[in-house]
């Protein structure tokens, strides 16, 4: 009996060794040996994870010798097979047992999903995406065509959609993202490649095989084929619902989770199955007339769950928009990082873009921005931009457009800009939408201006000629208090003149308050005799007018 107990539990580790075992086929072995091993072989055959543990031959082994009687016999052996194959039956059943109650229903769906994309070597679909809002409002947000093979690679082309006519392709070799409404290339390396487009087969599969929870709920019909409804619960994650076809074993339809009051459907409208991927359309050319980006380039995208994908973060979306205004797609750029929310007035002649990213770092406002507040954070407000407006973006969002207003904050470990050529007031609207609280824009209130505690004496017609100047082209560094600020204390330490570098960095000043007519700048330089400086626009109140010094607080006080 121990030489039996040996053999079964020896059978037992070999097969989990992936080996055969030696005693395999041996005419030598009694019938009633034979039987149970070949049960054991048809318990080694289940769904590796519906297992009970990393121990369970060994406690397979066990239990079944523990049924097993003390001595075989010929005389014994019809009573001996009876109660030995009750044990491994009640094994059997207890490993059925937890698969249940792991996976329940959904088991052999996964299980046979993933033999079916085995045979898979490329297919071809047609994808629909329905975005559905918290009211139940529902919006085809966009048809695509697309291609894909297991090596990764693919064709997409938009056929319907705010970036229809977009085709993304990775041969292998190279990515690039054509933009016919733009009219350029955008070329990204081909690995690593972040993108995962919406319901690509074989990252839905390994999805569904590595959640925390897959049951079937009930049947369905989609494309005139019979499907399993699967509820999937991710770890960490909402659950959501996966139609699968029940005579090829693969995914149809998903049903993402209500997050941020937006919810996907996505559905193959149609699919086949193909051996490869056309080789035309994954031959690199540049159409005519079309322009090549290969540096800072932006990949555009479909919905949220494909920017989550890319940078690794869910982006906040505004909860309401302007009635004049509508979404116009979404893209990532500056090496993934940033998301781009683009959004264009039903007329066509206003354009608002939401910026955000992780912060890193604290909110350094420009020198010339007016600072508010959004939700209680500070606000940097710009009306209009003063230069090119390259926060967040890797430079030139709105580069050589001169009518461009922003507002700028940090909240929650993120970094936000509306960016738009539109008035602040609209730009608010997005701003708070998106933050959830106020915008409060300061008016410059010449009646109560903070007080220096050393007044400047001012020469109003020396600053009316020097206001002409700067219209004219000359001195524009009047326009930034943070400079004019910079002149001056470094006048005070060298008021003999300044050669060389300033005795007082441009670094080392920084704007405390600016509400368009009245500013404050703090001096952080160990050199410095000043530690504020006071300054106001007194020629003319508005981005065009020039600063000037009104006082300063010396640093003993």
């Amino acid at each position: 009996m121990e030489n039996d107990e040996k053999k079964l539990s020896d059978y037992i580790d070999r097969l989990n060794e992936e080996k055969k075992p030696e005693v395999h086929g041996n005419s030598t072995e009694s019938p009633q040996m034979e039987e149970l091993m070949k049960t054991v072989r048809k318990v080694r055959s289940l769904k590796e994870p519906a297992l009970p543990g990393a121990d369970y031959p060994v406690k397979l082994a066990e239990n079944v010798a523990k049924q097993l009687p003390k001595k075989l016999t010929v005389k014994k052996k019809k009573h001996t097979w009876i109660a030995a194959a009750a044990a491994v039956a009640a094994v059997i059943a207890l490993v059925f047992a937890v698969n249940f109650i792991l996976h329940p229903g959904g088991a052999d769906i996964v299980y046979a999903m993933e033999q079916a994309f085995q045979e898979v070597k490329a297919y071809h679909g047609i994808i629909e995406i329905i975005e559905k809002n918290a009211e139940g409002k529902e919006t085809t947000q966009a048809i695509r065509e697309v291609w894909a093979d297991k090596e990764g690679h693919y064709y997409i082309k938009e056929l319907e959609g705010s970036q229809a006519g977009v085709i993304t392709v990775n041969n292998g070799e190279k990515k690039w993202q054509q933009l016919p409404q733009e009219k350029k290339v955008y070329v990204f390396p081909a690995f690593p490649d972040p993108y995962r487009f919406t319901f690509e087969l074989g990252n839905e599969i390994d999805d569904v095989k590595n959640a925390a929870e897959v049951k079937a709920i009930g049947e369905d019909k989609v494309l005139n084929r019979s499907v399993t409804v699967l509820e999937v619960t991710p770890k960490g994650g909402l659950p959501y619902r996966i139609w699968v076809d029940r005579e090829t074993k693969l995914p149809l339809k998903r049903e993402s989770a209500m997050q941020n009051a937006i919810q996907y459907t996505v559905t193959y409208t149609s699919i086949e199955y193909r051996n490869a991927l056309p080789e035309e359309l994954t031959i690199y050319s540049v159409p005519d007339g079309f322009e090549e980006v290969d540096r800072n380039p932006e990949q555009w995208v479909n919905n949220i769950e494909e920017v989550e994908d890319l940078t690794g973060f869910a982006p906040k979306i505004p909860k309401e928009l302007p009635e004049s205004y509508k979404r116009d797609g979404i893209a990532v750029a500056n090496g993934m990082k940033t998301v781009k929310l683009n959004y264009t007035s039903r007329d066509k002649k206003h354009r608002v873009i939401i910026l955000q990213e992780k912060t890193e770092g604290e909110l350094n406002p420009a020198s010339a921005a007016v600072l508010g507040t959004l939700n209680g954070n500070v606000a940097e407000i710009q009306s209009p931009v003063q230069e090119d407006y390259g926060v967040l973006a890797g430079g030139g969002v709105y580069s050589g457009v001169s009518d461009i207003s922003s507002i700028r904050w940090q909240e929650g470990g993120f970094e936000f800009a509306v960016v738009g050529n539109d008035s602040l007031e609209h730009l608010a609207l997005f701003a708070e939408s998106l933050a959830g609280g106020p915008v409060v824009i300061p008016k410059g209130d010449e009646k109560t201006p903070d007080k220096p505690q050393i007044e400047v004496p001012v020469d109003l017609e020396i600053e009316e000629n020097d206001q002409k100047s700067v219209d004219a082209g000359h001195s524009p560094w009047k326009l930034d208090p943070v400079y004019v600020a910079q002149v001056f204390v470094s006048l005070k330490i060298s008021p003999e003149g300044i050669q060389g570098d300033y005795p007082v960095q441009y670094e080392d000043i920084k704007v405390v308050k600016n509400d368009g007519v009245n500013a404050v700048v703090e001096v952080s330089s160990d050199t410095t005799p000043i530690r504020r400086v006071y300054l106001k626009r007194l020629i003319r109140q508005d981005s065009t007018g020039i600063w000037t010094v009104v006082g300063y607080d010396p640093v003993s006080s």
